[in-house]
């Protein structure tokens, strides 16, 4: 690296734009073709404030030192930048000490004539005393008001690298993906733009074009305890009173926060913030969803994770069907530092078989170039760092034989739990809308440290119990619409799932069997000619719980895992045996699923409805008025507890947020 005594920095490296001319209409002050000024205009330059750039003359078309070099921003503001040198080979400009970084159209203005020469983004940044290598395309500094900052990871989405010890890093980048990000290292913090916290940037010149980019970061202290906000899938999409409903979930959040207040505390969302669908028909996109959260939700930076109604389905490429994505929100994968965890978000949704329809052919895979990037980025990592992986998509799933499969294209989640081994990694999904935890003691895992904590949907049923009846919020599985919050202090990760509009208490939910029935008679308005298809999928419910007075009791636990117990007594202190069981959660049943099919217009299988799964238990009482204790515990210590009266009467109004 070579050390220059003064900064004047001149990018004509490459990406060069051609002479623009043209008329510029029946403006007295344009008249576009008759003096000869041509010099080569790069897409980008890196110049400090009030410096110089030095532009190369094509075909003697030397500008003269009486004319002006006028730079127009988009906001429609006019600098004048006067010639400091000019030769018939290449002339030196004075850069105005009111330019800001940002785009601008460039002009070279002679008398009253001013002519066109094209469009140019100048980044104005601070003196370097450095010279990039050769072959180097993107470079820059990193640095927090306490100067610069050593041993920050770095990278486009392929390359990675480090900032050395004067904060500086190089990059030979081929700008496949159009940004550079950081891993934003340890006690420190990012700026954001509402919600957004800028770890990356957004490139302006190709390849052959080397840019600065740098970064600023704010030190922190205490940052090796605080909370973080898993937010699954939002899906909004100006429909299904989506809206009203989310403001619950935002007061909900800020409520929270406000109850720990001196806390430090960040949030990932799991994707599917959107419903790509009704970005056009709704006029609902990405851009609403911005306005939507950053409105509601303040002071709390917000990292994303793309889901598979993120993607663009008008396109018919992977690249092209995230790039809105990418515009707007953030890089598809990237990593991050908390305290002492690691975090690593990945992109695990593959459009590439897209048609341009709402076919949405998709598949869960991680691609080779992100498992080679994760592989570059955790060589930085030492093992005894605990791994959080967040993608929008489940690794795993249950089945029922009572165990998971993997839930991912084998060959490359093969190669994934390869790089991962050793690392203690907590995955974190979300996708399902439903809620369940994989401990390493799977036969899944295959021994290795991994955890899934495949979280409930903010949005619950897509908005729709909600919709059909007010103030019941509830996923087909019977969890409670929300969010989990992890408590994280050092390496120790603990977490719970939080209801919205419920405290924190709510962590299971119980049902006396006695009173739970459905039948035909509920749907009263589906049409006696229905198809037997449709039919047979709502006799389901009608076969899992006909009237009867076996004295059996449901519990659904949505957060169970193989570390939770669970206590039954009865009201003279006999414990009851609790069977796990696979069960349709009766209140999601009622809330949505008898709404749906009790259609006249009813023609086909609703969707969202009432799904099988595995976190509940059934215990069976001596009769129909014993009372129960029931008694749920995690593995962290927190105990929850409910004195069950029985008869329990059940109905929605039971179970509606005030």
């Amino acid at each position: 690296m070579r050390k220059i005594a003064k900064f004047v920095l001149c990018l004509v490296l490459g990406g060069i734009l051609p002479l623009v001319t043209y008329s510029c209409g029946d403006s007295s002050d344009v008249v576009a073709d008759d003096f000869n000024v041509q010099f080569n205009l790069p897409k980008t330059i890196d110049v400090s404030k009030g410096g110089e750039c030095v532009f190369t003359v094509v075909d003697g078309g030397a500008p003269q030192m009486s004319d002006s070099f006028i730079l127009e921003s988009d906001a429609g503001i006019s600098y004048v930048c006067h010639f400091a040198t000019i030769s018939s080979e290449s002339f030196t400009v004075q850069l105005s000490d009111e330019c800001e970084t940002g785009y601008y159209n460039v002009y070279i203005k002679r008398d009253t004539r001013k002519k066109p020469v094209g469009r140019i983004y100048i980044n104005v940044v601070d003196g370097l005393n450095f010279t990039p290598d050769a072959g180097t395309t993107i470079y820059g500094i990193v640095s927090s008001v306490e100067g610069a900052v050593k041993g920050v990871v770095v990278s486009d989405g392929v390359e990675v690298t480090t900032t050395d010890e004067n904060g500086i890093y190089q990059l030979r980048s081929a700008k496949k993906w159009g940004y550079v990000f950081i891993s934003i290292p340890s006690s420190y913090e990012v700026p954001s733009d509402g919600v957004l916290p800028l770890f990356y940037q957004q490139l302006k010149g190709n390849a052959n074009t080397a840019e600065r980019m740098d970064f600023t970061l704010k030190k922190v202290s205490g940052q090796d305890t605080y909370k973080v906000f898993m937010l699954g899938d939002m899906h909004l999409a100006n429909r299904t009173n989506d809206s009203k409903q989310f403001l619950e979930f935002t007061s909900d959040l800020n409520s929270y926060r406000n109850l720990h207040p001196n806390e430090k505390m960040y949030a990932i969302a799991l994707g599917d913030m959107t419903w790509d669908l009704y970005w056009y028909s709704n006029n609902y996109a990405l851009p609403e969803y911005l306005n939507t959260i950053n409105s509601q939700v303040k002071g709390l930076q917000i990292f994303h994770t793309i889901g598979n109604h993120d993607y663009d389905y008008k396109t018919t490429s992977d690249f092209d069907a995230e790039s809105k994505y990418m515009h707007y929100i953030a890089p598809t994968y990237y990593s991050l530092n908390i305290g002492k965890v690691h975090y690593v978000v990945m992109d695990d949704i593959d459009c590439s078989n897209y048609d341009g329809t709402t076919s949405r052919n998709y598949e869960k895979r991680i691609s080779s170039e992100q498992l080679d990037w994760l592989s570059k980025d955790l060589a930085y990592i030492d093992k005894s760092t605990p791994l959080v992986v967040v993608m929008h998509a489940q690794v795993f799933y249950p089945t029922e034989t009572g165990d998971f499969k993997i839930d991912h294209d084998v060959v490359n989640t093969a190669q994934l739990f390869s790089i991962l081994n050793g690392y203690r990694v907590h995955f974190v999904t979300g996708h399902t809308h439903m809620n369940f935890n994989v401990t390493p003691e799977s036969a899944v895992t295959d021994g290795r440290n991994f955890y899934e904590h495949n979280t409930g949907a903010v949005c619950a049923s897509w908005w729709w119990s909600g919709n059909l009846t007010p103030g019941v919020h509830i996923s087909p599985d019977g969890t409670p619409g929300g969010y989990a919050v992890w408590d994280v202090s050092g390496t120790n990760l603990q977490w719970m799932y939080k209801a919205t509009g419920w405290s924190e208490d709510y962590q299971f939910r119980s049902y006396d069997l006695n009173n739970v029935h459905f039948s035909l008679a509920d749907v009263p308005q589906m049409p006696d000619n229905v198809s037997a298809s449709i039919k047979k999928e709502y006799m389901k419910y009608v076969d899992a719980y006909p009237a009867n007075s076996n004295n059996e009791v449901l519990i659904n636990i949505w957060n169970w895992n193989p570390y939770w117990t669970l206590t039954v007594t009865d009201e003279a202190g006999k414990e009851l045996t609790a069977t796990k069981v696979w069960a349709y959660d009766p209140l999601h049943i009622a809330a949505l699923s008898v709404k749906r099919f009790n259609s006249a217009s009813l023609t086909s299988v609703p969707s969202f409805i009432t799904e099988k799964f595995p976190h509940f238990f059934k215990v069976q009482a001596p009769d129909a008025d014993t009372d129960l204790r029931i008694t749920v515990k995690d593995e962290f210590g927190h105990v929850w507890t409910e004195n069950m009266q029985r008869p329990k009467a059940f109905s929605t109004d039971a179970y509606k947020t005030k």
